[in-house]
C-alpha cells in the first residue's frame, strides 16, 4: 500500500500542485555571506533583506524568479501565488521583473502576484510604493505586524484598498506562536467589518495553536462567518525556536486537523525558498505537503489532495 503514490495520484488527476504562497523575488538569494542572517530574528530579517534587495538588479530578480518557476513546473504545478516587494528600497525592479515572468510564463503556468508590503502600508513612503504596485498585482498583500500598534488602521488600508480595485486579500497573520497574538481573529472580524467575505486569507495563522481550546473554536467559528481561508507553509515555521512559555501542546504549524473539519478552506505553500528566511527550503511541495500531514496527524486523503490543489486555485481566485 503506497500512500504516496495514491496521494500524487489525486493531485495529478486534479490538474497538478498549487503553490498559494512564494517569496519568487527572493528565491536563491542565499550566499555565504549571508547565511549567518538565517539566525536571526523574524523582525530582523525585514531589515536585513534590504542589503540584497539593494543590489538586485530587475534581470536579477526575474533570472531567480525564471529558476524557481521552471522547477514548479517540473514537479506538476498548476499555479503559483507569489508575494514580491514594492518599496523605497527595491522600488519597481521586482515588479518589472515579475511582468516579464508573467509573460514568459503564461502559455505554461497561472501566476498570481500579491504586493509585499515589508515596511508596512502606513509610513508616506511604504505607502507611495504601495498605491504604486495596485495597478500590477492581482492581490493585495498585507503584514499588519509591521505597522505595530497600528494594525486595525493596516488592515483597514489593504481592505478598503481591495473593494475599490476588485482584488483579493492575503495577509501574513500570527506568525509569531504565541497566545499573545491574535491578528488571525482580527483579520476575520475586519473581513466582516468591510464585507469582504470570501476574499480574504489568513498566511500562516500559527499562534491559533498555541490557545487553549475554547478560543480556538470561537475563532473557526469567527472565520466560518467571514469565510476567511487560510494558506499553511509548513516548513516555513515548523523551525519554530523552543521557549518556556506554557501553552496546550502543538506543533508550530495552522492547527490543520481543527481548521478543515471546522469548514475553513485551507490550501499550501512553500514560502520562502533558499534565502536568510529558510536557507534549506528548496520549494518541493511534496516535501511541504509531508510535514503539514505528518505534523497535524491528518490522514484524510481526500481533504489532502484538496489543500494542495482545489482550495489553492480559491484562495488565488
Amino acid at each position: 500500500m503506497n500512500l504516496k503514490e495514491q496521494l500524487l495520484k489525486q493531485i495529478k488527476e486534479k490538474g497538478g500542485w498549487i503553490n498559494a504562497h512564494a517569496h519568487l523575488d527572493r528565491a536563491y538569494t542565499l550566499t555565504q555571506d549571508n547565511f549567518k542572517y538565517s539566525y536571526s530574528y523574524l523582525k530582523e530579517k525585514w531589515y536585513l533583506v534590504d542589503e540584497m534587495k539593494k543590489l538586485a538588479s530587475s534581470e536579477d530578480i526575474y533570472a531567480r524568479m525564471v529558476r524557481a518557476v521552471e522547477y514548479f513546473i517540473e514537479q506538476g504545478a498548476q499555479a503559483i501565488g507569489s508575494f514580491i516587494d514594492a518599496d523605497e528600497i527595491i522600488e519597481d525592479r521586482a515588479l518589472k521583473a515579475a511582468h516579464k515572468l508573467r509573460e514568459t510564463y503564461k502559455k505554461d503556468i497561472q501566476i498570481r502576484f500579491a504586493n509585499q508590503v515589508l515596511k508596512g502600508v502606513l509610513e508616506p513612503k511604504a505607502r507611495y510604493w504601495f498605491d504604486r504596485s495596485l495597478e500590477f498585482v492581482d492581490i493585495i498583500g498585507g503584514l499588519p505586524a509591521r505597522d505595530l500598534n497600528h494594525e486595525k488602521e493596516h488592515l483597514d488600508v489593504l481592505l478598503q484598498t481591495a473593494k475599490d480595485y476588485n482584488k483579493l486579500v492575503h495577509v501574513h497573520v500570527d506568525q509569531f506562536n504565541t497566545d499573545e497574538e491574535r491578528e488571525t481573529e482580527l483579520l476575520a472580524q475586519k473581513t466582516i467589518e468591510h464585507d469582504m467575505h470570501g476574499r480574504v486569507s489568513a498566511v500562516h495563522s500559527i499562534s491559533l495553536a498555541a490557545h487553549p481550546k475554547k478560543y480556538r473554536k470561537s475563532i473557526y467559528s469567527l472565520m466560518k462567518k467571514a469565510d476567511l481561508r487560510v494558506i499553511c507553509c509548513p516548513t516555513a515555521w515548523i523551525d519554530h525556536l523552543r521557549n518556556e512559555r506554557l501553552a496546550p501542546s502543538h506543533n508550530s504549524i495552522a492547527p490543520v486537523d481543527e481548521l478543515v473539519p471546522a469548514g475553513i478552506i485551507l490550501a499550501l505553500g512553500t514560502d520562502n525558498i533558499s534565502d536568510i528566511y529558510k536557507p534549506f527550503s528548496d520549494g518541493d511541495l511534496w516535501t511541504e505537503l509531508r510535514v503539514l500531514l505528518e505534523s497535524c496527524h491528518y490522514y484524510d486523503m481526500e481533504q489532502l489532495a484538496k489543500i494542495a490543489t482545489d482550495n489553492g486555485l480559491k484562495v488565488l481566485g
